[in-house]
């Protein structure tokens, strides 16, 4: 008895020195008292010296399978932004819908979220805001410089600078939500989408990569277009409000001011060039990582991982091929070879003169440009799940939660939704799908709930950062030009919220409670509960 006592004893030792470190990380992740990446290395100390985990298994955590696909996609994606790639997409696609308030800002939207499905949303904001700003110098040009003494001229003068100031707000803020909403489109378009695809193979190692790339993308891509379109109609309406003829040009002539921003657009397009035989390279390195993701482990047959290697499609995942393409990057010349002398310019041939043409990515262009802090992140939040569950915190937790047993199912997914909607406001989106996830799947334990109906929703949700310009770096991005103020992206950002948990209830709700049989209690769940 004396020593079921002290077992006893022991446990809970464990499980509130657990809690404290879980608790100390949050803490230090809102505040940001040391930065972020640090914040994740505690775990590393505290566990060993609290008697949680040994260090040995503490380090373990740090580098699995979802880090490596991250390296992987955020190389190719620094290539592709090295070449200036995505910059020659989104002009070209600027270049197609126009110059139209209305289709502007649909153009700009489509393509920041097509590009942060693939680039960081960082990247992808910091090198739209600039073609935004000056497509507005040119739209926002002088109309009457001639002075006018008529009140009736002073007042329509008046109303035209209010409706362009709007309209800058409108564009800027178009910007820094797509990027947000196009993040969660893709495994490797946003922090917490790997987070929980690692959460899922660290607390549910049978699940069977339920969530692959090919999965989740036809499951958040839908949600994604959706969410888009309605952030769309809703900043429309906003800030430039519903006259077709005016928005979007029905039976009207360009101004001339609108034919300005598109000689803009059109100029700096053309400034790129042709394109070059080292874009075209990642460009096609990038369509077939694309293309290999997809046709892994399409679920409804068999992939080419399965077929090329006589073996379970397990045993080559998706970081496999990022790695393998990011590999090829290095290898790659960024000039062409000899045997392709009709691509060959004056200036490649003096290069080669001079030497071997250096490869598409290197690793002192990869140092720079890749965000090294996300990987400490995501194992961090690997290592608390891993001491959760050795601490028994997670029993407890879900313990805690059985009550929720009676509450339906989709009032839980709402509750949480905007929990971590809130929360993502002041804490990074990856800090807070770290936190959330290992308890959102004990709960889901203990009440016999597949926990993908509610760690999908809070994933998506850990996205959606539109309320405060220190929420997320796009937000912060377009603030710090001045346009707009903290209560002009908190009344937009308000309604963004609410379309954003409405999109993600409909999508869990409908078709994806098909594609993940949500209305089933799965095996590989029962069976990874602690005995």
């Amino acid at each position: 008895p004396n020593s079921n006592i002290c077992l006893c004893v022991c446990l809970c030792v464990q499980e509130a020195a657990c809690a404290y470190v879980i608790a100390l990380m949050a803490v230090y992740w809102c505040t940001e008292v040391l930065p972020l990446a640090v914040t994740a290395l505690l775990p590393t100390i505290l566990f060993p010296v609290l008697g949680i985990m040994e260090s040995k298994d503490v380090c373990m955590e740090y580098l699995k399978d979802t880090n490596m696909l991250f390296v992987g996609g955020l190389m190719v994606a620094v290539a592709v932004e090295h070449w200036n790639l995505h910059k020659r997409i989104a002009l070209r696609v600027l270049l197609l819908v126009g110059v139209r308030p209305a289709m502007l800002m649909l153009g700009f939207m489509g393509v920041t979220a097509f590009l942060s499905m693939w680039i960081s949303n960082t990247a992808t904001t910091a090198m739209m805001v600039p073609i935004v700003q000056a497509i507005l110098d040119q739209l926002n040009g002088n109309v009457d410089p001639e002075p006018s003494s008529s009140s009736q001229r002073k007042s329509e003068l008046s109303d035209e600078q209010e409706e362009r100031r709007k309209m800058s707000k409108g564009l800027l803020l178009c910007v820094c939500y797509a990027a947000s909403i196009g993040g969660i489109a893709t495994l490797t378009g946003t922090g917490p989408n790997l987070v929980l695809i690692g959460q899922m193979s660290q607390l549910f190692p049978q699940n069977g990569d339920v969530i692959n790339f090919a999965s989740w993308f036809a499951f958040a891509f839908p949600t994604m277009v959706l969410m888009l379109t309605l952030a769309w109609f809703w900043l429309q309406f906003l800030y430039i409000g519903c006259n077709l003829r005016r928005t979007w040009g029905c039976g009207a002539v360009q101004s001339e001011k609108e034919r300005a921003a598109y000689e803009v657009i059109r100029e700096e397009h053309q400034r790129l060039g042709p394109m070059s035989y080292a874009e075209i390279s990642v460009l096609a390195l990038f369509i077939l990582m694309v293309m290999l993701w997809f046709t892994r482990d399409p679920r409804f047959v068999d992939g080419w991982a399965t077929h090329v290697f006589n073996a379970k499609a397990e045993f080559v995942t998706d970081a496999t091929v990022s790695l393998f393409v990011a590999v090829l990057l290095f290898v790659l010349p960024s000039e062409p070879p000899h045997f392709l002398c009709f691509w060959r310019s004056s200036d490649t041939e003096s290069q080669v003169s001079r030497g071997p043409a250096p490869p598409l990515l290197t690793w002192q262009v990869t140092q720079n440009k890749m965000p090294w802090n996300i990987v400490l992140l995501l194992g961090g939040g690997f290592a608390l799940a891993k001491g959760s569950e050795e601490s028994g915190l997670s029993r407890w937790l879900g313990a805690q939660m059985t009550p929720l047993h009676s509450i339906p199912p989709w009032a839980i997914a709402v509750i949480l939704c905007l929990l971590i909607a809130t929360f993502t406001e002041c804490a990074s989106n990856v800090a807070t799908a770290t936190l959330f996830m290992p308890i959102l799947a004990s709960m889901s334990q203990s009440i016999s709930l597949n926990p993908l109906y509610v760690m999908i929703p809070c994933t998506l949700s850990a996205s959606f950062a539109f309320m405060l310009p220190v929420a997320t770096p796009p937000n912060a991005i377009v603030f710090s030009y001045g346009f707009l103020k903290v209560s002009d992206m908190a009344k937009a950002g308000v309604v963004m919220n609410i379309i954003g948990i409405g999109c993600i209830s409909l999508a869990i709700n409908s078709w994806g409670r098909v594609m993940f049989d949500l209305d089933s209690f799965p095996s590989w769940a029962n069976a990874s509960t602690p005995v």
